[in-house]
């Protein structure tokens, strides 16, 4: 069955249909062309047309014509709409016309950079040049990268590799630096928060590089869609850009189901799970041979339901190759082989985290499914184009879970549909990272007197600060490095800690194998001692978590449910940065907190029904967390007027309509930022509801916040005033079982309050 059979014979089922909030057709887009421009070296057309383009797309061409001029360029259009010929273009044109220009691209993961790689290959062999286009990243054999650095015309990496591998030994890339033309980042969507905040730092550093090597590189950076891709792409490079939005590209037909699970209790509001639907709808699309992907927020729940997917397709010896599980923590070897084997055709079903949203070539897909909201519209469109890439018809299925941000974008799919509110926040300032790349930049080239870094603030006093603490030593008028440690494989890009944890299998005693990764802040929930681990659909037990070795040892197992911990947290307030009036007697602040999370115990959840079959008890050490906080400050007087428990019932509803609206309009994961609400704050002495960055040293979410105190109220008032339900349900206030039959309309008349 082909996907418009499929479509058809769903929308007579009346049954799936009624609960079906809204069943959009996006029509099929013709393509907006234009003549190859004079800007592009003649050598390219005939390579051009042996691949059958006889034309550009228009942001193509206006790509190409805006890096002629000499402007960094930042290219911002859909998923498989040909960006990748925006860069591709000028970097070739101008090795052919100058045989010593270099060019690096950036690409967020390795996958990418290898797939990039592949299709930079076959144009050239098709041009018949010399044009040695290399990968370098940690899969390069030692053998390989000398002539990758004294021969690669156009060397592709990493951030991680730039930033570790390359810039501390820039003394062995001299022919790059020297002559670095262009500099290409890909995917620049996905560099926000830390990530963001750290690749701002490493550009820096390789344009202060580049300054010493003599070289001035243009960037051409591509995103897609988001509300401040320019605002983004400025912060990213320190300089202005131009921005080139303009989409020309075709696209097939594509059907998008909004699918809201039915209510199975009415009066708490209570809907079916959103992972028995998903492994349904995802179990249909395997039996009639559609190849889909399903896309999950959590690595659990990609676990549980790649174990439920492959249960239905094991053969009479029990392989399921057919459907694989795909998400970080695998071992790279793994994820590669997951890859060819969508690409060839072998694999019908994939479960993954977005780590599979990017733009790594994975084949033809006909079908999407999105198991809740990813936290983003932007990480929405990119899954939702995993299907349907090569123009044909596909089909892309929505499932809410009962969590109000999910719940709002089922009832309100014109949100998701036409608009984009987000912004990608990224505080390359944040001193934690900061001071961080500063002691790399040193490291790799001595700082003199009144030299910047960047644009950064502070560089005086950084340099300062490092030569008290003997990590740099001045002498004539210049700062060198004088630690003996190498500072760059003391920094993680992706997380503000550098350490992760290793998890070890020891269920064969004569070989014990490394099976994946997790990181500090994730591992006390997942892997402490009886958890149970799950890894492509397979069941271990924790052994033994050795947090001091960051290790944690597993033992295959077969048991019939799976764990979820509980995480405790408190806050205490380090620092008030800045307090004012807020509405006529509330006040509005912003400040360092500390942030303790301990975790307790777990629950054993059984397959198949959800049902808790018991508890049990962690013994953890507490972790701290240093993050940035803003806070509303309630009067007395206003919870003077509140009896019994309608204060925390009202501020309860206000904490989590702040749960559904900050995550839109600060563009982050719902988990990036924590919404608290303390009736008698320990931080105030008050009644006090607090956003903060759930990263150490924050990367800027709450100071977006607090700028934005008064639209965020605004908007918690609004998604509550059109919710149509009467007294509270999760797609606005929370269900009544949890708020109370006044919790409702308390949360409206205190953002009433606020609001004056």
């Amino acid at each position: 069955m082909n996907v418009t059979q499929l479509a058809e014979q769903l929308r007579r089922d009346h049954m799936f249909m009624k609960d079906v909030t809204r069943w959009e057709v996006l029509p099929a887009r013709e393509a907006r062309t234009a003549p190859f421009p004079a800007c592009m070296d003649g050598r390219l057309k005939p390579a051009l047309e042996a691949r059958g383009i006889h034309e550009l797309y228009i942001h193509q061409v206006k790509s190409l014509e805006a890096t002629a001029r000499g402007e960094d360029v930042t290219v911002v259009t859909p998923t498989a709409s040909g960006k990748t010929m925006c860069y591709n273009l000028p970097v070739l044109s101008a090795i052919l016309e100058n045989e010593d220009a270099r060019a690096l691209y950036l690409f967020p993961t390795k996958a990418l950079s290898a797939d990039q790689v592949s299709e930079l290959y076959d144009m050239i062999e098709e041009m018949g040049v010399d044009i040695k286009t290399y990968t370098y990243d940690g899969d390069t054999p030692a053998a390989a990268r000398k002539a990758v650095r004294q021969a690669g015309h156009i060397v592709v990496t990493n951030p991680d590799m730039l930033h570790s591998g390359i810039l501390p030994h820039h003394t062995k890339w001299v022919k790059l630096f020297e002559n670095l033309k262009y500099v290409v980042i890909d995917e620049i969507h996905t560099y926000r928060g830390v990530f963001g905040s750290n690749l701002a730092n490493v550009l820096r550093r390789l344009l202060r590089l580049c300054e010493f090597y003599g070289s001035h590189p243009q960037f051409i950076l591509c995103s897609a869609t988001i509300a401040n891709p320019g605002e983004l792409a400025e912060t990213l490079i320190g300089r202005p850009v131009t921005l080139i939005d303009e989409n020309g590209a075709p696209m097939g037909e594509k059907h998008f189901v909004f699918y809201n699970p039915p209510v199975v209790n009415r009066q708490l509001g209570i809907r079916q799970g959103s992972i028995p639907i998903t492994r349904s709808i995802s179990g249909m699309l395997l039996k009639n041979g559609i190849q889909a992907i399903t896309f999950a927020r959590s690595r659990l729940t990609v676990e549980v339901l790649t174990k439920y997917l492959k249960d239905l397709v094991r053969d009479p010896l029990g392989n399921a190759g057919r459907v694989r599980g795909y998400r970080g923590g695998y071992l790279p070897g793994e994820r590669r082989e997951i890859e060819r084997g969508l690409r060839a055709g072998q694999v019908d079903a994939v479960v993954s985290t977005n780590a599979l949203e990017l733009g790594i070539d994975i084949g033809a897909l006909d079908a999407c499914v999105l198991c809740g909201y990813p936290g983003t519209i932007a990480s929405a469109w990119q899954q939702a184009g995993r299907a349907g890439r090569r123009q044909g018809t596909s089909i892309v299925f929505f499932i809410a879970s009962s969590a109000a941000i999910d719940q709002y974008i089922v009832n309100h799919p014109d949100y998701l549909l036409h608009k984009s509110p987000e912004n990608a926040l990224l505080n390359p300032d944040n001193l934690y990272i900061l001071l961080s790349h500063f002691k790399c930049a040193a490291f790799e080239l001595p700082f003199a007197r009144g030299d910047a870094f960047g644009n950064a603030p502070g560089t005086e006093e950084l340099l300062a600060y490092l030569s008290e603490q003997g990590i740099l030593h001045e002498a004539e008028g210049k700062y060198h490095w004088s630690a003996e440690d190498f500072p760059a494989s003391e920094i993680s890009l992706r997380s503000a800690a550098s350490e992760n944890f290793i998890i070890i299998d020891i269920t064969d005693p004569a070989r014990h194998r490394v099976v994946g990764e997790m990181d500090r802040f994730t591992a006390p929930m997942l892997l402490h001692e009886n958890a149970i681990y799950m890894h492509e659909g397979r069941q271990f037990q924790v052994e033994k978590l050795d947090f001091d070795a960051c290790k944690a040892y597993i033992r295959s197992v077969d048991v019939g449910y799976y764990t979820d911990a509980d995480l405790n947290i408190s806050l205490s307030l380090l620092d008030v940065e800045k307090e004012e009036p807020f509405a006529r007697t509330a006040v509005a602040a912003l400040g360092e907190i500390k942030v303790t999370a301990l975790v307790t115990m777990f629950k054993k959840i059984r397959f198949d029904t959800h049902e808790t079959l018991g508890f049990g008890h962690v013994r953890l050490p507490e972790t701290d967390m240093h993050t940035t906080a803003m806070w509303w400050t309630l009067p007395d007087s206003l919870a003077e007027r509140m009896a019994g428990d309608r204060l925390k019932n009202g501020m309860m509803g206000i904490a989590n309509l702040l749960r559904i609206v900050c995550p839109l309009y600060l563009m982050c994961a719902p988990q990036d930022v924590a919404v608290v609400y303390q009736v008698r704050s320990p931080i105030t002495d008050k009644p006090t509801i607090l956003i903060y960055d759930n990263t150490p040293g924050g990367i800027g979410l709450s100071h977006k916040a607090f700028s934005m105190k008064e639209l965020l109220l605004e908007k918690a008032l609004q998604v509550a005033e059109d919710c149509g339900c009467e007294y509270g349900c999760p797609s606005c206030v929370g269900p009544v079982g949890e708020i109370g039959e006044d919790g409702k309309r308390t949360a409206i008349r205190l953002l009433k309050e606020l609001l004056k």
